[in-house]
């Protein structure tokens, strides 16, 4: 995306020329020439850089300087003056520009200002981006497996990265990689190089998460002592990830909904429309159709995000991709914990090759992990396994073969959950590690299926 500047000066002649040499340049270029058109400017449209005249007919351009960081605290501001004085400069520096030049200039002295400055801001929004994603650039971006069900997601993901804006629901069960396909797709886009914004909307606070998502102006409510902006601003050019979204409330899904169909929205406490250009992906382990279906979740909202649908399959459909998914594991915490281990013994390939995996690729990664803490050689045995799984191989294949045989999967996810809390004391963090689940998936299931813990 072209970075988008706002040229400010009442002289019509150095308007046009700053416009037509920046648009030269590649760059996205406004125009105004009194401070109440650029005050209007910035509240209407998201720009990357301001080229400020310090004298216009109506304003100082230090009050304008002042009120530009009052609507937008992080904006860039470059000022331009034909009065050549210290005090001015430090002034505007102190008021939050990036830098200042004098008239006359030469242009190319201010092509390296400019380039500078939106350089800055590019670092700026990458070290944001960076503390979002934990430190790691490309967290998460590969899909591993051989199976026809992964392979189609994969190929269904290289088709989606390559559209402008298509609006993705990525369905599937805790732990099948929803948001490993998210990364995916993102990443694999045209918006690779801008920011991919994450937020899970089960677990924000109901009246914070609204903050969060769509920003906030100063004095919007008590504690709010200057403007934020939210994910969909910091996201500009690139994607928005809402995870469990079907958390999200009604009145939310209703500002979702302008976003999907128009990229506009106001912030909380705002009164003008801000407009973005963004992806927003978005994915749920529960089934939307029958929450739409009973009144729980917006049929609008989910029409418009399901333009295009990937649906993670669980482990249990993809064993093929067992062994392979388990020797990457492997090699990652050969590196992470200093291991040599480099096979898994005969018997317990056969108890990870015959589990029922209710928490997935993310209890398969937990259990081999915990199966190389235990291991003091370079092989992974029986007795490296959790004991859960172990029964499982001896009498649960039983179980299900006779007395569950005609159980439905959430009947026999309900047992599995049920007989390892059983086997953990009732212990919520212990059950949740063995089933490879966090504890609020966990506590959502406990409610789903009403279990009892105690």
């Amino acid at each position: 995306m072209k970075p988008a500047i706002l040229v400010v000066d009442d002289d019509e002649v150095m308007r046009q020329t700053l416009s037509d040499v920046l648009k030269k340049r590649g760059y996205t270029v406004s125009t105004a020439e009194t401070g109440g058109q650029t005050l209007s400017s910035v509240k209407e449209q998201l720009f990357d850089l301001i080229l400020l005249d310090i004298r216009l007919p109506d304003m100082d351009g230090l009050d304008v300087l002042k009120r530009i960081k009052d609507i937008e605290s992080d904006l860039m501001v470059i000022v331009m003056t034909a009065y050549s004085d210290v005090q001015t400069a430090v002034m505007a520096m102190k008021s939050g520009a990036y830098d200042y030049i004098d008239k006359p200039f030469e242009l190319e002295e201010l092509k390296i200002l400019i380039q500078k400055a939106l350089e800055t801001q590019s670092l700026r929004n990458e070290i944001r981006r960076l503390r979002r994603q934990g430190g790691k650039k490309y967290q998460g971006t590969e899909i591993f497996g051989n199976s026809p069900l992964i392979k189609n997601v994969m190929e269904l993901i290289e088709m989606i990265s390559q559209t402008p804006r298509t609006s993705v629901l990525i369905q599937g069960e805790s732990g099948t990689g929803k948001e490993l396909a998210a990364n995916a797709i993102h990443y694999r886009s045209k918006r690779a190089n801008k920011p991919l914004m994450k937020i899970n909307c089960g677990a924000i606070p109901e009246n914070l998460l609204e903050t969060e998502i769509f920003g906030y102006e100063k004095g919007a409510f008590t504690d709010a002592k200057g403007t934020k902006k939210g994910l969909f601003e910091l996201a500009n050019g690139g994607t928005v990830f809402l995870d469990e979204i079907a958390e999200m409330k009604s009145y939310l899904q209703t500002k979702l909904l302008r976003v999907l169909e128009i990229q506009n929205f106001m912030r909380v406490g705002g009164e003008r429309e801000i407009s973005v250009d963004v992806r927003i992906i978005a994915s749920t382990n529960r089934d939307l159709s029958a929450l739409v279906n009973a009144g729980q979740f917006r049929k609008d909202v989910y029409y418009r995000l399901k333009v295009m649908v990937i649906e993670m399959p669980p482990l249990r459909e993809r064993r093929e991709d067992i062994q392979l998914l388990a020797n990457m594991f492997i090699e990652e915490n050969n590196k992470e914990l200093g291991k040599t281990v480099t096979v898994i013994s005969e018997a317990a390939k056969e108890y990870l090759l015959n589990y029922c995996w209710p928490g997935n690729v993310r209890e398969l990664k937990n259990i081999i992990e915990r199966a190389m803490i235990l291991s003091d050689d370079n092989e992974i045995l029986p007795d490296h396994l959790p004991i859960e799984l172990r029964k499982f191989q001896m009498d649960g294949t039983a179980d299900l073969i006779s007395d569950n045989a005609d159980l439905t999967l959430d009947a026999a996810e309900k047992k599995h959950i049920k007989d390892v809390l059983m086997m953990m004391d009732g212990n919520k963090s212990r059950a949740s590690r063995v089933l490879g689940i966090s504890r609020s998936t966990l506590r959502e299931k406990l409610k789903k299926y009403s279990i009892s813990a105690a």
